[in-house]
């Protein structure tokens, strides 16, 4: 099931011409060069560069440092994409954005390297966050600029499998490059920026006729709220999204550490199977969203693919709580990869069943970005203090069951959503 992605929030004007295949391909590359210089980093080379700053409780400080960055993705977005919207230059208005923004990841990631304590490492790793939600909003206001709706849906699967794919690379070049940490920083950077200046290079970026809107931080603001009271099914919808959200990022933030700390694999093994079990969750997430997404479509049912699904996840949690060697590890992994699959097919349709306006979905969808940025700054702290349980931070059966049960309560909060069967 494809779903259409409406004009970014701040876009003013809806374009006529339909995107060429250069376009789409360019636009792929840049999604990739953006998400694996800023993804690598949370799936691998932080955890490693936190044994190497406190080789003791390398947990701690992931849990300090990730929350702070994500804080900065949370407001970064809604900022840079306002602020591209108002700006007027000769190259253009997105552009400048796009490059300066993947140009600062850089740079944040060059101090990642020569970080040596805990207040540079989340100072630096704010720097990123910040420059990569600054190259994001604008790519995506540029896609809205160049698309029109009746292609976004194509350009919304090219994001979701650019996304996953950056996932998939960051990790194995993980793998290849363990023992050059500095490299393993920076060659994700520098293919993000090759990449993003591609997209520059081929991609028009017009200026409106209209005078751009005065930029205020009222109308920002308002971009954070939609009254859950008055829209109580959007509001049980945020919920669910949030939570199997967090349920994940409770897991993948320290999943590294996890095959080292509970399952006693040495580093380079760890890294091995830590790759193959996000390849085999993402093949089974991509077969069971192409299934679960034309069956929805066909049943004329979505509350009880994303209940079940939700449900199912946290079950594939649970399971990584007692398992016991690699095999069981990526048996969990498939399960979870079926779950988010079903799910990501049809929880955004379900979103948009239920939107308060969907004449105007560009604000609320907004608001459920928040659901899929706020875990990220909250997860790791919640991780770190079930960790803690009984002393030490190895606890990772009190972190997977916490994270489950989690999980259930966010395929709970699906039930009482009346707008969709």
């Amino acid at each position: 099931m494809t779903t259409e992605l409406p004009a970014h929030p701040y876009t003013t004007e809806t374009p006529v011409k339909r995107g060429s295949g250069l376009y789409f391909t360019a636009l792929g590359l840049a999604q990739f060069g953006i998400f694996i210089a800023i993804l690598a980093p949370v799936m691998i080379s932080m955890q490693l560069k936190a044994q190497e700053i406190n080789p003791g409780d390398a947990a701690s400080v992931v849990g300090t440092v990730l929350p702070f960055g994500a804080l900065g993705a949370l407001i970064g977005n809604p900022v840079f994409g306002a602020l591209s919207d108002a700006t007027r230059t000769r190259w253009g208005r997105r552009k400048p954005w796009l490059l300066a923004g993947i140009l600062g990841l850089l740079a944040g990631l060059a101090w990642l390297v020569v970080s040596n304590s805990v207040l540079e490492l989340t100072l630096a790793w704010l720097v990123c966050q910040l420059a990569s939600n600054a190259a994001s909003a604008a790519l995506i206001a540029s896609f809205a600029d160049n698309v029109p709706e009746n292609q976004r849906g194509r350009g919304s699967s090219i994001f979701a499998l650019a996304q996953n794919v950056s996932i998939l690379a960051g990790i194995y070049g993980a793998v290849l490059l363990a023992d050059n940490l500095p490299l393993l920083f920076l060659l994700p950077g520098v293919i993000g920026v090759v990449l993003v200046a591609i997209y520059v290079f081929v991609t028009p970026d017009r200026l409106p006729d209209v005078e751009p809107r005065k930029f205020s931080f009222t109308r920002i603001l308002s971009t954070f709220w939609t009254n859950p009271i008055k829209f109580p099914d959007f509001g049980l919808a945020w919920w669910s999204r949030f939570l199997i959200i967090f349920a994940s990022m409770l897991f993948t933030t320290y999943r590294f550490l996890y095959m080292q700390d509970h399952l006693g694999l040495e580093a380079d093994v760890a890294l091995s199977a830590v790759a193959n079990g996000v390849l085999f969750y993402t093949i089974a997430l991509m077969v069971a969203g192409v299934v679960s997404g034309w069956l929805s479509d066909r049943l004329g049912r979505r509350k009880i693919f994303v209940f079940s699904s939700t449900l199912l996840f946290g079950v594939g949690l649970v399971l990584l709580a007692f398992a016991g060697d690699i095999a069981a590890f990526y048996i969990a992994e498939v399960v979870m990869g079926l779950a988010y699959g079903v799910y990501t097919a049809v929880d955004t349709a379900l979103v948009v069943d239920v939107l308060p306006d969907p004449d105007k979905p560009g604000k609320d969808l907004g608001v459920i970005n928040i659901a899929n940025s706020l875990p990220q700054s909250l997860a790791p702290a919640l991780g770190l203090l079930l960790l803690s349980i009984g002393g030490g931070t190895g606890n990772y059966v009190a972190l997977l069951w916490g994270a489950g049960v989690i999980a259930v309560i966010g395929a709970l909060v699906v039930l009482p959503i009346r707008g969709v069967r």
